[in-house]
């Protein structure tokens, strides 16, 4: 890579931050200048902790000229008015998942993008690790013939046992859909293209959740989103495809995705993470087996999607974890709960390419050659 680095800015010091903060020394693309956060020392300790030369408040962030790119790890709620405040500054914003709340929030900040002539993208970038990467090889290869369904399913019990501060999660913006959706429904649309009709059917199975850790051990949460949604998607190519996204369920014993073709089926791995095991089973040879994975990327990764965005701002090439596929995902996201309320068929107005997969002979730090 010989571009100029790109000078980003971190809002929101959290856990999450780290993983980001070590970016910026992974990847020669990207060069942290600042960082803030609500709460000034965490972000002071960030800055001390990873060699960030600023910590300061957010507004003194989004109005500092040199920063071009906004790296946004604020809670869900805050997505939009970061993002938009730092469109309206002239800077391309990544925003954590999920791209926004509402899709109203999502088209106005795409608009807003797209006339300042800046760019807008954001989490999850898992899908560009060697196991997603090798598994879009393994479909564009036709390793399982023609793809005609799929699977993917996030079970759990929710975060009020083991997070210190797990309220969000049952509120507008939360819930296992918005919280973990992301990662599978992304994963999906890599593989197998856009959707272009849902439909669902969400509840609320337990209005009321008890904080069993530290520090709010004993505070009742009143849950506001739905905590268990189901949700069938039609794929524009043709596949048929079910989700399940659950914070109601102790256990369960269920693959995380699964495709299957007319000539045999692929096991996909977490989503929330960029490598695992990819298993394949063919009709010929009618057994399973484990797939090697090909491609770059195989540990904690996160922050490949902005340095590919910093690449993009550089050479002028789409990113990868851009604007329609984000904004797609929050569409699919919102549709399930809407065909819930209204108990029918949603068919979506937004629509994405594939992205692009990633070159497969890339060394650690690189996006592309």
């Amino acid at each position: 890579m010989t571009e100029e680095a790109v000078r980003v800015g971190v809002v929101g010091c959290g856990n999450i931050s780290n993983i980001y903060l070590q970016a910026g020394q992974k990847f020669d693309i990207l060069d942290i200048v600042a960082c803030s956060d609500i709460v000034p020392a965490r972000a002071e300790a960030r800055a001390a902790n990873y060699g960030v030369p600023r910590a300061c408040t957010t507004g003194e962030l989004l109005a500092d000229p040199e920063v071009e790119l906004v790296v946004n790890l604020t809670p869900p709620a805050g997505h939009y008015r970061i993002a938009m405040d730092a469109v309206e500054a002239g800077k391309s914003v990544y925003n954590e998942k999920p791209l926004c709340v509402t899709r109203e929030e999502g088209r106005r900040l795409l608009d807003a993008a797209r006339e300042r002539g800046v760019l807008v993208g954001g989490a999850p970038d898992t899908f560009l690790g060697a196991g997603g990467q090798t598994c879009r090889e393994l479909i564009d290869q036709e390793a399982i013939g023609r793809p005609v369904a799929a699977i993917a399913f996030m079970m759990g019990h929710g975060h009020e046992t083991w997070h210190p501060d797990p309220e969000f999660f049952y509120k507008p913006g939360g819930g296992p859909m918005f919280d973990m959706g992301p990662y599978y429904l992304t994963a999906l649309v890599n593989l197998l293209g856009p959707v272009w009709r849902v439909t669902g059917s969400a509840q609320i199975s337990f209005p009321e959740r008890t904080i069993t850790s530290e520090p709010h051990k004993g505070k009742t949460i009143e849950v506001d989103v739905p905590t268990h949604i189901a949700g069938v998607m039609d794929f524009a190519e043709g596949a048929v495809g079910t989700i399940i996204t659950s914070f109601d369920v102790y256990a369960a014993r269920v693959p995380l995705i699964q495709v299957f073709g007319s000539e045999g089926t692929l096991n996909v791995p977490d989503p929330n993470t960029f490598n695992g095991t990819v298993r394949l089973w063919r009709r010929e040879s009618g057994e399973w087996e484990d797939v090697p994975l090909t491609r770059p990327y195989q540990e904690n990764s996160r922050g490949l999607g902005v340095a590919d965005m910093a690449c993009a701002l550089r050479t002028g090439r789409r990113h990868r974890a851009g604007d329609e596929l984000t904004f797609h995902v929050l569409d699919i996201m919102c549709a399930f709960h809407d065909a819930s309320r209204q108990g029918h068929h949603i068919e979506l107005e937004s629509a994405c390419d594939r992205p692009e997969p990633l070159p497969a002979d890339l060394e650690e730090g690189q996006v592309d050659r």
